[in-house]
């Protein structure tokens, strides 16, 4: 159906909210039920919950002898026959006597399939034997010769004649709770999940059918009516079999109460109707009325209302029922129809123009190509002018700015690797030390005896205590440790950025199904090769510091080396002196006063060394040169490969 003959039937059947209700077999009100019916029919319940009166009960509990009673057509009596599918049962008053059965395919079929079961019309036979058409449209769905045992198709039957009340209702499979030879565990969960679905529908009247023979504590559909209906608003209840009833029984007196509407309560009540016995399944409509009329004239069923009692009273009764929830959910109802019209057009607004053709086709991705490229384009210059990138207010329009979020990102990665970056950071004072989070912290005497160690056990041909180069380097690569986590933790952001602002774009120039088909097939593998290089370059970037020996042009190498001697130097003169006057000389409170220095002893007392001295000295110096080599090679920015490689 087009949207605007969508908008021509719900224009038809605008009620105002407090419009006085219609005759129940008035045309206005045939003309009401037919809006909803044409809109079902048109697969619009799929979107939109519209108004409805679902028969749900127990197999078993009498509930095809309800809409047999309610039609006039004779529903085969065993469930199983039946219940595999829905039938929608459209009842219209007319002079002249007509019937017509169609299918409504389920929305997710293939095109093929709906097309063959919408050819799919039988309009002789239904009165006579409305059983073989429930075969033969059970066929035509696939039930017969497979394992489908439910199909989600809807059967859908027309019914006029001068009897007919204005009445659309909805007959769902029988509920059941154990497996048997013709129905396992799997088929009882399908018709749970089939009844329910409709049973949650707020919109939807349901029609709670529950057998007399049976305890109605342990007839489900009771339950199921509390669980989606808890407040019973939208419930009414119908009892059959009630002539199984002992008379004078306690079980009658506590139908009889259910009837009453004093144990489950439902705000339209509870019916009676009584079913035709195995001997009188040969009677005619006439008859069944009949028999059902004695029964309600005697006994405890006379204290009831008449307006619950008899398929006379039913009738007219769903009609008003069904009415009412219509009139109710009408202003709401249009308003959901228009939402989902106005969400339809937009959604043909974004589809564009039509690409039947192959030139049309490449077209349509040809603009869809320009406007992705120039918005990429631009988030990757900075250029933020464009109506698509918005604000600044939201994460989203934030992410849409790749450069702004990527250089964001760049200079969060310079400060990790300052602060960092090296595995080590030395102190001297021992009550400060920590280990548990990097940059550790370690005294200058501990880190010494570290490396004395690594000297140590890295002995070549070089002469005792001088400094080695492999030992410079393997003291490099432990203090920049740090880095491959930082630089491949940077590395991943920023792709994640790169690939979600694509995503942004995209999903901003072209509409879904288009989307998905470049994702899949040109956005996707495009990004996989992209990741691969990137990642290769972040690992060959990092390769470079961690495999070669280390070496360096710059000055501030040397200059950095001279420092660390000479504060190693001051530091080492420092604890001479003391230990010469017996006091630190370069402290505030010295006080060392005149005293006659012998400039020789002082001397002899500064030069002297140890042999375990010089090893000292040695792995100062393995560390000074080290430490400054990773001060003046730590530029973070040459870590990671530059933001336009991604494009």
């Amino acid at each position: 159906m087009k949207l605007m003959d969508i908008k021509a039937k719900i224009s038809e059947g605008t009620v105002p909210e407090r419009a006085p209700r219609v005759n129940i077999q008035s045309s206005s009100h045939e003309k009401l039920l037919n809006v909803i019916d044409d809109l079902r029919s048109q697969g619009i319940s799929r979107f939109i919950d519209l108004p409805q009166i679902i028969v749900c009960g127990d197999q078993s509990s009498g509930k095809s002898s309800v809409l047999e009673a309610v039609s006039g057509v004779q529903f085969p009596t065993k469930d199983a026959l039946c219940t595999r599918f829905a039938t929608e049962l459209i009842l219209r008053r007319n002079t002249e006597i007509t019937s017509i059965a169609t299918i409504v395919p389920d929305a997710n079929r293939p095109d093929h399939e709906k097309t063959r079961l919408l050819a799919f019309k039988r309009d002789k036979s239904i009165f006579e034997n409305f059983g073989a058409v429930l075969d033969e449209a059970g066929k035509e769905m696939g039930l017969e010769g497979t394992t489908k045992v439910f199909s989600s198709d809807v059967l859908r039957i027309e019914l006029s004649g001068p009897e007919q009340p204005h009445l659309t209702l909805v007959d769902l499979p029988g509920l059941f709770h154990a497996a048997s030879k013709a129905q396992t565990d799997a088929d009882a969960e399908a018709v749970r999940s089939l009844v329910t679905g409709y049973m949650k529908k707020s919109r939807s009247i349901v029609l709670a059918v529950v057998s007399a023979k049976n305890d109605y504590n342990n007839q489900i559909v009771t339950k199921y009516a509390r669980d989606f209906d808890p407040d019973g608003k939208r419930t009414l209840g119908v009892i059959t079999k009630p002539d199984e009833l002992p008379a004078g029984s306690d079980s009658e007196k506590q139908y009889f109460e259910l009837a009453e509407n004093k144990d489950v309560h439902f705000r339209l009540g509870w019916h009676v109707l009584k079913n035709r016995k195995y001997d009188e399944r040969g009677f005619d409509t006439a008859e069944r009325d009949k028999s059902e009329t004695e029964f309600f004239n005697k006994g405890i069923w006379t204290s009831l209302s008449p307006a619950q009692l008899g398929i006379g009273s039913l009738r007219p009764r769903l009609s008003r029922v069904l009415q009412g929830q219509i009139l109710s959910e009408l202003p709401n109802l249009i308003s959901d129809v228009q939402s989902g019209i106005k969400d339809c057009e937009g959604r043909l607004e974004r589809l564009g123009t039509s690409r039947g053709t192959i030139l049309e086709q490449r077209m349509h991705l040809h603009s869809i190509s320009e406007a992705f490229t120039t918005l990429v384009k631009n988030a990757v210059d900075g250029h933020y002018e464009d109506y698509y990138f918005g604000g600044v207010a939201t994460d989203t329009d934030y992410h849409k700015r790749i450069r702004a979020f990527t250089t964001n990102m760049l200079e969060q990665f310079a400060t990790s690797i300052r602060s960092r970056g090296h595995k080590y950071e030395i102190i001297d004072d021992q009550s400060k030390v920590q280990v548990k989070t990097v940059p550790y912290t370690i005294t200058r005497q501990a880190r010494l005896e570290q490396v004395r160690k690594l000297v140590r056990n890295n002995r070549g041909k070089e002469l005792s205590y001088f400094c080695k180069e492999e030992n410079v380097t393997m003291l490099f690569r432990d203090q920049c440790s740090p880095w491959k986590g930082l630089v491949e933790a940077c590395a991943d952001k920023i792709f994640d950025a790169v690939k979600d602002a694509i995503l942004l774009v995209l999903a901003a120039t072209s509409d879904p199904s288009t989307k998905d088909g470049i994702l899949s097939s040109i956005i996707n593998p495009a990004l996989d090769n992209i990741k691969s290089q990137f990642d290769t370059a972040t690992q060959q970037t990092l390769k470079q510091h961690n495999s070669n020996h280390p070496i360096t042009y710059n000055h501030y190498l040397t200059e950095n080396i001279q420092k660390a001697r000479a504060e190693h130097n001051e530091e080492h003169v420092a604890k001479k002196l003391k230990t010469y006057f017996g006091k630190d000389p370069l402290s505030n409170d010295a006080q060392l006063g005149v005293v006659s220095l012998d400039t020789n002893r002082l001397l002899k007392h500064l030069s002297a060394s140890t042999e375990a001295d010089m090893a000292l000295f040695a792995c100062s110096e393995a560390l000074h040169v080290m430490q400054a080599y990773y001060k003046v090679h730590n530029n973070p920015f040459h870590y990671i490969p530059t933001i336009h490689m991604l494009y």
